[in-house]
């Protein structure tokens, strides 16, 4: 009676918290014993001093089947680590504005292979980068629009500001992207930029997603922000999550920190501005999203069901398919060769076991966000991963390699 009494606690608990109805491992189909080993590499980046706090989700099935916490959120006050603490997850709104990019396509405001100047002239006049310096800038004209396609899969030659000493970079720099007010001024300044490369010759990681968040706005005529609450976070009961935290809940959100020269953490500024005071930067849809592990594993579990959660459908199923299929096969000189995974519409896809180094499964899916948070979606054994570290640089200690083994080992 006393185990059953513990495992209803546990149930009830973390289904409060997290949202997603709750089971036990074992009946998920997990080893209880080897998860623990999962738990015990976990805790030793924090005790090891590698990462100030962590957070891990695992569900199975649709169901919760593991949920930690680790270490602080806020290590100048004592404040741990909780599963309702809130984070920046960076790069892993890109899902979020692909999917909500997608509910749009299914109505018909757009198809995927029509230029984006269409729906932001802004955009319309955008050269191509061939050398030169940031002062003397030398360009060549398209030789094919811009499409949303291209955004949806990193191939317009669009780049990021935030990395690099090159002149390109330089003169994107300098352009001050982030500062805003608003979608509106951010794409206006965007135009006057030029491009890596011809739209769909490479995959370079930039602010394709930046720019589907202003063509939402554009094309719904609200704001990026309000489609995203009423289209997704209400209906998917995401509460913790948006681009601003609210006064009454920023004592939950956690500090991202670094190393500092002498190996202590200190807190680190955030990227692009990402502010979570409201009305601070622009509603970056590649990178200003906050929200909590168990809000977002709402998000991924309805992906991972094909686009419904709890009765309420947010995509097609076709039309996930279509999101989670490697779109980088026709990429000239075999470029898709050089990834280890391939690239469906906002997500990496596990397309050869083979290229990797760690379990997986064919047509697993997800990303990641700058400072070091992770989630993985995998259609096969009906499992999402998520984790929350708040550490720069990226990833720094391979933190996701060692979950993503630790979770794999203790399936049954």
């Amino acid at each position: 009676m006393k185990t059953l009494a513990l495992l209803l606690t546990f149930v009830l608990t973390v289904a409060t918290h997290a949202q997603l109805p709750a089971t036990s491992p074992a009946r998920a189909g997990f080893d209880p014993a080897r998860l623990e080993v999962l738990h015990a590499t976990t805790k030793r980046f924090v005790d090891e001093g590698q990462h100030a706090g962590a957070i891990t989700l695992l569900a199975r099935k649709g169901k919760l089947v593991d949920f930690q916490t680790y270490g602080y959120r806020d290590l100048e006050k004592k404040l741990p680590m909780e599963r309702d603490t809130i984070c920046r997850v960076y790069s892993m709104s890109k899902i979020i504005t692909c999917a909500a990019t997608l509910i749009l396509f299914e109505e018909g405001k757009f198809s995927l292979d029509e230029p984006v100047a269409k729906h932001l002239p802004e955009l319309k006049d955008m050269k191509v980068w061939t050398g030169g310096t940031m002062d003397a800038p030398k360009l060549e004209p398209l030789k094919r629009p811009i499409t949303i396609e291209h955004l949806l899969t990193h191939t317009s030659g669009m780049i990021y500001d935030f990395a690099g000493d090159d002149e390109l970079t330089k003169l994107w720099r300098s352009a001050d992207l982030w500062s805003g007010p608003g979608l509106t001024n951010f794409i206006t300044k965007l135009g006057r930029l030029p491009l890596k490369h011809q739209p769909g010759d490479a995959w370079t990681y930039g602010v394709n997603m930046d720019v589907l968040g202003a063509l939402i706005e554009r094309v719904s005529g609200k704001t990026f922000g309000a489609f995203l609450d009423e289209r997704m976070f209400r209906p998917l009961g995401m509460k913790d999550t948006g681009f601003d935290v609210p006064s009454e809940k920023m004592n939950r959100l956690a500090k991202t920190y670094q190393h500092g020269p002498d190996g202590k953490f200190v807190e680190a500024e955030p990227l692009i501005k990402t502010w979570p005071e409201p009305g601070r930067g622009i509603e970056a849809g590649g990178a200003g999203i906050f929200s909590t592990a168990g809000d977002y594993a709402r998000f991924a579990q309805m992906l991972l069901n094909g686009g419904t959660l709890d009765g309420r459908r947010i995509l097609g199923r076709k039309t996930v398919e279509l999101m989670t299929a490697n779109h980088l096969v026709t990429l000239p000189n075999n470029q898709a060769a050089t990834r280890q995974k391939g690239f469906g519409l906002g997500v990496e896809v596990t397309t050869d076991l083979g290229q990797l180094s760690i379990p997986s499964s064919i047509g697993q899916f997800g990303w990641y966000g700058a400072a070091t948070t992770y989630c993985q979606i995998d259609p096969k054994e009906k499992i999402v991963a998520v984790a929350f570290v708040q550490h720069f640089p990226f990833n720094e200690h391979n933190f996701f390699a060692q979950f993503a083994t630790g979770y794999y080992q203790a399936l049954k």
